[in-house]
């Protein structure tokens, strides 16, 4: 396991965070919406690639994010709801 793509992953999410943030205090909706959506691509990526699981796509990530912690409720249904908005 790569200590330092996990630790990129995790400073690209809180990075991403606090520029959504910025932006909807401007009401830059769309905007902050991409960088929310962006913000939890990383940190899913990060919490698979701990777990020895490598997506190749978005598509991929978020199929096996939802059936590693949200199918066996090892995080909630609706962080899992939450993210799926994020990507329509």
């Amino acid at each position: 396991m790569d200590i330092e793509h996990i630790k990129y992953r995790i400073d690209r999410s809180k990075e991403l965070y606090e520029d959504a943030l910025i932006l909807a205090q401007n009401n830059r909706w769309r905007s902050c919406v991409n960088r929310l959506y962006y913000s939890c691509f990383h940190i899913v990526d990060a919490l698979l690639y701990k777990d020895g699981i490598i997506s190749k796509s978005h598509d991929g990530l978020k199929t096996q994010f939802f059936l590693k912690y949200i199918k066996s409720n090892i995080i909630e249904k609706k962080y899992g709801k939450l993210y799926a908005q994020l990507i329509d």
